[in-house]
């Protein structure tokens, strides 16, 4: 980080922490009030399902997302539910009520309005005053229930992150003020990006897990990097009395390891907003704006709270020392070092360049079996049997399931437009109608198939008429997928509709198709735009043309590890139970998109803090063995210590009740696992050992180096 820009942030130390403060306050108001703005809507605009919810909500008064479905446990009085059913919709902006339907002891309807899903989840508990012996589901109930859930995980996975957070801040910096730091820093971040998603979600849909994404994230990300640039403040102060100078010389090693990290992360999820799918383009949000955020006060607070806290409160005794000597405790005391012939880490750096070529080997089976079971991985747009259970709109769902059918809360809608007020009453439309219905109703996964010629299933033009068909299966399982692609490719064809006519499968099935299909039909795009953008940061960081493509392709193996890993726990149930982790079939549609677009970034946080602190190594002594072994050992201890608070934090996603959730977190924890051991401690060695000094070769031109020689970074 240039010196001038810290020098000038050092002298305005008062008004930035006073901003930053500011900006704390409204964060902790934003994350009082965002809640109710979130929302998971999976809508595709341009899509067949789009143009059907469109014509639904505008010619039928209906929008599939704010509908709810009423079930009551009756065997008669269907007018009596009936007329309460009308009277709880008339409470409702927009309501209608549906016409009751009977099954197995229980009757079911809805109350359709036009509201979005995130006004028509606020009227959740009208219903449920009104209705009080029926259970209210639907799209807006279980968000609304969903909410609660979300903020009981968060707190909870909090209380797991912060408390190993301390204890590793304290095994590292001892009793020192210099542990509140990383915290302050992480909370004013956190802040800074929370308030942003709160501003955006007035004029964007942002999904529900967006607060937990900021917040856990958020957490592991931003105490790592105060951690890096506290822990090499405290040496800088050991060479030098003056504390700013000691800032200066800090911001612009750790510091700029830092600016190189976040931008990596940055680029990752930077690149989710350029897929044309609004529930990936607002993860990709949340998700962008945490690294940002994070730079942002890398580059002004972190400076001015270190100036706060100066020479005396980065004083330390180590923890472990004093229990040791207060308690006789069997504790070890964590040192670091710089013998680069004796230190842990320098011994097994040298230890794997004895002999490379083996160790390489060893790891990279090691990567390539556990990225096999990707092969396996199947994706689905969500899972309503995954929900977390016990609340008003999981039992009524799982009654509705019971006695109606799998696909009866979210059937397929196959909207059907004449072109013509009228055009639903000419034969040969009629025809056609009935053509694709006998071919539906033959369907083996098709449970009912239902429309008619009156209202609701034809508009008051009488130019719009839909079909209902009910699946045996929860909308996104592999069969009800099918079912959609073949309404679309073999059915609706066959029904041979007359010249003019265009015929939309919408509903919540199809919906999920094409969710499904517009982001991986751009994933690859991500992929491709993530490697390149990366590969040419990691060319300024490392100065280096073959190190940053090293990088780029121990991370690719390293992703893909995680991917099996999450078939292997997931789907085959491996450590599941132990783990108290829900057993899926297939993964949430987002996961591995997300996933990739963190994972790229995040992998590069320790990678940056190893290769540029080898790197300066080699511009000293123009050693390779030594650069290595000289960059493992001094990086070994503080990236163990990272490592360990970014699994904390992600383990936060993990001890929650929300499926998606938990694969996110799983997911996070391992690559962040693998990373900071398998990674960073053997094939990064093994592959600079057989690169010898290839490991440095940069094109002529830029040989001058943009750190100082004398500089030392962690």
């Amino acid at each position: 980080m240039p010196e001038r820009w810290t020098r000038a942030v050092l002298r305005l130390r008062g008004p930035v922490l006073l901003c930053w403060l500011a900006v704390l306050a409204v964060g902790v108001v934003a994350s009082l009030r965002l809640p109710s703005l979130l929302a998971n809507v999976f809508t595709v605009p341009g899509t067949q399902s789009d143009r059907a919810r469109l014509i639904l909500q505008h010619d039928f008064g209906e929008r599939p997302d704010g509908i709810f479905t009423v079930v009551f446990r009756a065997r008669t009085g269907r007018a009596a539910l009936q007329h309460e059913l009308a009277a709880a919709a008339r409470l409702v902006p927009t309501g209608h009520a549906s016409q009751l339907k009977q099954s197995a002891g229980i009757f079911f309807g809805e109350v359709d309005t036009t509201l979005d899903l995130q006004h028509a989840k606020g009227y959740t508990d009208t219903l449920r005053r009104v209705l009080p012996g029926a259970y209210v589901t639907g799209q807006p109930a279980i968000q609304h229930d969903l909410e609660p859930v979300l903020s009981h995980d968060l707190r909870r996975g909090e209380a797991i992150a912060v408390p190993i957070a301390l204890a590793v801040l304290l095994a590292v910096f001892g009793l020192s003020l210099a542990i509140l730091v990383p915290f302050l820093f992480a909370a004013c971040s956190i802040g800074g990006t929370l308030a942003a998603v709160y501003g955006l979600a007035h004029a964007f849909t942002m999904v529900n897990y967006v607060a937990n994404l900021v917040e856990l994230v958020g957490l592991g990300l931003a105490i790592d990097y105060s951690l890096l640039v506290v822990y090499r403040f405290r040496e800088e102060l050991d060479r030098d009395d003056h504390v700013d100078d000691a800032i200066v010389r800090t911001m612009a090693t750790a510091g700029r390891s830092v600016l190189f990290s976040g931008a990596t992360v940055a680029i990752g999820l930077g690149l989710l907003l350029l897929v044309p799918v609004p529930f990936i383009r607002s993860l990709g949000v949340g998700g962008f704006l945490v690294p940002i955020a994070s730079l942002a006060a890398a580059a002004t607070l972190q400076p001015a709270l270190l100036s706060l806290l100066g020479r005396r409160g980065a004083r330390r005794y180590p923890i472990a020392r004093l229990l040791r000597e207060r308690f006789r405790l069997p504790l070890p005391v964590l040192r670091g070092t710089v013998d680069v012939e004796q230190g842990l880490w320098a011994r097994l750096a040298r230890t794997i360049m004895r002999r490379p070529l083996p160790f390489l080997l060893a790891g990279v089976t090691l990567l390539v079996a556990a990225a096999v079971p990707a092969a396996w991985l199947h994706v689905t747009p969500g899972s309503i049997s995954a929900l977390p259970g016990g609340s008003n709109s999981v039992r009524g769902l799982t009654l509705l399931r019971e006695r109606a059918g799998a696909g009866a809360l979210t059937p397929i809608e196959v909207v059907i437009d004449t072109g013509q007020g009228g055009g639903v009453r000419t034969p040969e439309f009629k025809r056609a109608v009935r053509r694709l219905m006998n071919a539906t109703f033959h369907d083996p996964e098709a449970y009912v198939t239902a429309s008619g010629p009156q209202p609701p299933y034809v508009d008051r033009t009488g130019r719009y008429r839909r079909v209902y068909v009910v699946g045996r299966h929860e909308y996104g399982e592999p069969e009800s997928q099918a079912l959609v692609r073949r309404l679309r490719s073999v059915l609706i064809p066959r029904a041979r509709f007359p010249s003019g006519v265009h015929v939309y499968v919408g509903g919540a099935p199809a919906q999920g198709v094409d969710y499904l299909t517009r982001s991986y039909t751009w994933f690859p795009w991500l992929v491709l735009a993530a490697l390149v953008l990366t590969y040419i940061v990691l060319l300024r960081a490392f100065r280096s043309v073959l190190l940053p493509l090293k990088a780029v392709l121990l991370n690719l193996l390293s992703v893909s590890a995680v991917y099996g890993l999450l078939v292997v726990i997931f789907r085959w149930g491996v450590g599941a139970d132990l783990l108290g982790l829900y057993r899926v079939d297939q993964i949430e549609g987002w996961i591995p998109i997300f996933l990739f677009a963190m994972l790229f970034g995040l992998s590069m946080d320790y990678e940056i803090f190893l290769v540029t602190r080898m790197r300066e190594s080699w511009d000293e002594v123009h050693d390779n063995a030594r650069a290595i072994a000289h960059g493992l050992e001094r990086t070994g201890r503080i990236i163990t210590a990272a490592a360990l608070i970014m699994v904390a934090a992600f383990s936060g996603f993990v001890a929650g009740r929300v499926a998606g959730l938990q694969e996110f977190g799983v997911g996070l924890a391992l690559a962040i696992l693998i990373d900071a051991t398998l990674v960073r401690a053997i094939l990064v060695p093994s592959l600079m050992a057989i690169f010898g000094r290839w490991n440095w070769w940069k094109p002529r031109g830029r040989s001058r180096s943009s750190l100082p020689s004398s500089t030392r970074s962690t």
